[in-house]
C-alpha cells in the first residue's frame, strides 16, 4: 500500500506540468546606444571609454564645444560643452549616461 502510494504521488509530479516563474528581461547594456542627457548625477564605476570616445557620446547627446575630458576618482569622464548656447559642466559615467551640471 505504501509503495502504490508513492508510486502514485511521484506519477502524479512528473505528469504535472513544470510552472516557472519568467522575469522580464533587464535593459542592462553595458553602453547606451541612445545618446540621451540625464540632468541627474553620474554613477561612479570602471570606465572603459577612451577620451576619444567619451567625447564623441557627449557630442552624440546634442552637446557641442565639448572641452578635452578629465576622469575623476570615480570614474566619470569630466569637462565642459555647450547647451543651448551656455556652457555647463558635463559628465560620462560608465553605462554612458551623460549628465549636465555638477
Amino acid at each position: 500500500m505504501r509503495i502504490s502510494t508513492a508510486i502514485l504521488i511521484g506519477s502524479a509530479l512528473l505528469a504535472t506540468p513544470a510552472l516557472a516563474q519568467t522575469a522580464p528581461a533587464k535593459n542592462n547594456a553595458a553602453i547606451k546606444d541612445v545618446h540621451t542627457v540625464d540632468d541627474g548625477s553620474a554613477r561612479r564605476g570602471a570606465n572603459s571609454f577612451t577620451q576619444v570616445q567619451a567625447r564623441e557620446h557627449i557630442a552624440k547627446s546634442g552637446l557641442t564645444a565639448v572641452s578635452a575630458l578629465t576622469k575623476d576618482k570615480n570614474g566619470v569622464w569630466r569637462g565642459t560643452a555647450k547647451k543651448g548656447g551656455r556652457t555647463v559642466h558635463v559628465g560620462l559615467d560608465f553605462k554612458g549616461n551623460v549628465s549636465t551640471g555638477k
